[in-house]
């Protein structure tokens, strides 16, 4: 039977009764979980792929980074497939100080929204533009899918589990 440690999972946030408030609560949740789960992933193995889908443990935060970057600051992608590749030299350290520095100027987009139902503003893009309450649930959906995928992955890395 395998060992495992023991589960010290962090519970769900408990935000403010406003929607705006409980939207970021559980997006700034999830973001820390992802973060938490890649920091401190031993090499190479976090970027070896675990499943025949190719996906690694660091390739899902640099696809969170593109994803983040897309949808608060405006940024185009143009080609999703590769944001789930990170650069040969980018180490877990790099990338997770990449993710909290990515989170933290999305996280000034938004502290400038008041009004959910607005278009998100995106410096530098052209055309309409999702509401902020789309883009908020939207991030919330795409992170919490993704910080399941690494709870399976640094699992098989090294047996750690846990938020």
């Amino acid at each position: 039977m395998p060992t495992t440690s023991r589960r010290r999972d962090t519970p769900p946030p408990r935000t403010a009764n406003s929607e705006a408030d409980v939207l970021r609560g559980f997006l700034d949740y999830l973001r820390a979980s992802i973060a938490k789960k890649v920091d401190g992933a031993p090499e190479p193995r976090v970027r070896t792929p675990a499943v025949p889908s190719g996906t690694n443990l660091l390739g899902l935060l640099n696809h969170l980074i593109a994803v983040e970057k897309a949808t608060f600051l405006g940024e185009t992608v143009p080609d999703w497939q590769a944001t789930f590749h990170p650069a040969p030299q980018d180490s877990v350290t790099d990338l997770v100080t990449r993710y909290r520095a990515t989170v933290d100027r999305a996280n000034k987009i938004l502290d400038a929204c008041t009004d959910l139902a607005a278009p998100l503003p995106r410096p530098g893009r052209s055309g309409s533009a999702p509401s902020v309450r789309w883009a908020l649930t939207h991030m919330i959906e795409e992170t919490a899918r993704h910080a399941g995928h690494a709870d399976i992955l640094r699992e098989l890395i090294d047996n750690t589990t846990g938020r």
